[in-house]
């Protein structure tokens, strides 16, 4: 039993850092300056790719980690 744990922590680990996120697969264009910085008071707020945000959750996750910490979530500025 301690052997199927330790295999079953081996394998959450390893799909953790093999898989990328679907934002980045599906989305696959480079993140832009505006997607990069927080908006602060009074400017609007980011839009989500939403295929993307559900397809994190249906599949794998962990991966939501990844396409938030890159940013890559998130849908690229239209006004300059």
């Amino acid at each position: 039993m301690k052997k199927i744990k330790i295999m079953l922590l081996g394998l959450m680990f390893l799909l953790i850092t093999v898989l990328p996120s679907c934002a980045i697969i599906f989305c696959g264009k480079p993140t832009t300056d505006c997607q990069k910085t927080k908006p602060t008071a009074g400017q609007p707020t980011r839009e989500v790719h939403v295929g993307a945000l559900i397809g994190d959750i249906l599949i794998f996750w962990p991966s939501l980690i990844v396409d938030f910490a890159t940013n890559a979530i998130y849908k690229p500025c239209t006004n300059k």
